[in-house]
């Protein structure tokens, strides 16, 4: 069983539930999110379950939010000891090449690229502050930054800018004690693919049903994945069940990219 025992864990982008599973791991959680109502809910339901957990509203794709959420949490619980940075967003990072704007362009570097820079910033600056120092990273990339993907290459470029970012971060800190890793997303059923496939079907029903189809035809495993199951490979990650791993880029996608990896 893999165990965080006491660890203080940060989550950001923590509104869907997926804090949950750090904390049956035993860990104390902090939760980040932009929405307030839904971030309260799911720090309330990981206390419904007996554990500590607490949520901060930040978007982390402001540089003053994502400050603020590492002093608070080392302010509250004394340090920081994993952070599963899995913020993300689809909004403004769809359209052909040429069709999207510089406009677009920012936002969607902002949103699921600097956003995970600041995060790391922060959190490295915190545990090699701390005493004993030292720490986990996990960062959320996805299938679609390990190549191609058209109509989302802004998205794409933005995840796979996350890998790089992951990959040098380890290389740098490996000797001072920290440890960093990406986790490799594939198709999940979280509020965001929610979204992308409600537009792809054209928001009538029959064709949401043919979009999720889509999906889950090229997943060996037939079908999307649970939030808890990409959680559930975050938390080994963070854990010291892992102590010997950093750098990795661990794809968890039912086996969607098995024949081109």
């Amino acid at each position: 069983m893999v165990v965080l025992r006491d660890k203080v864990v940060l989550v950001t982008g923590g509104s869907s539930g997926i804090g949950l599973a750090f904390a049956r791991a035993g860990a104390r959680v902090v939760l980040a999110a932009r929405g307030a109502a839904r971030g309260e809910a799911a720090a309330q339901s990981i206390r419904a379950a007996g554990a500590e957990a607490r949520f901060v509203r930040a978007d982390v794709s402001v540089a003053a939010d994502v400050a603020a959420l590492v002093t608070e949490t080392v302010a509250v619980y004394g340090r920081l000891d994993s952070a599963f940075n899995n913020a993300a967003d689809e909004e403004d990072s769809l359209g052909l090449t040429t069709e999207v704007s510089e406009s677009q362009f920012d936002r969607a570097m902002a949103v699921n690229l600097k956003s995970v820079w600041m995060c790391m910033k922060h959190e490295i600056e915190s545990m090699l502050a701390q005493d004993p120092p030292g720490g986990a990273i996990v960062n959320t990339s996805s299938v679609n930054g390990l190549g191609g993907v058209p109509g989302a290459g802004l998205y794409a470029a933005a995840k796979a800018g996350v890998l790089a970012l992951t990959k040098s971060a380890a290389r740098e800190y490996a000797t001072r004690g920290i440890r960093v890793n990406a986790l490799v997303a594939g198709a999940f059923r979280t509020p965001m693919l929610e979204r992308v496939m409600e537009r792809a079907g054209g928001a009538t029903e029959e064709g949401r049903r043919a979009a999720e189809q889509r999906y889950v035809q090229p997943i060996p495993l037939g079908r999307i994945g649970r939030p808890e199951e990409a959680a559930e490979a975050a938390v080994w990650l963070c854990s010291d069940a892992a102590s010997f791993v950093t750098g990795l880029s661990m794809i968890v996608d039912g086996g969607l990219t098995s024949a081109v990896r």
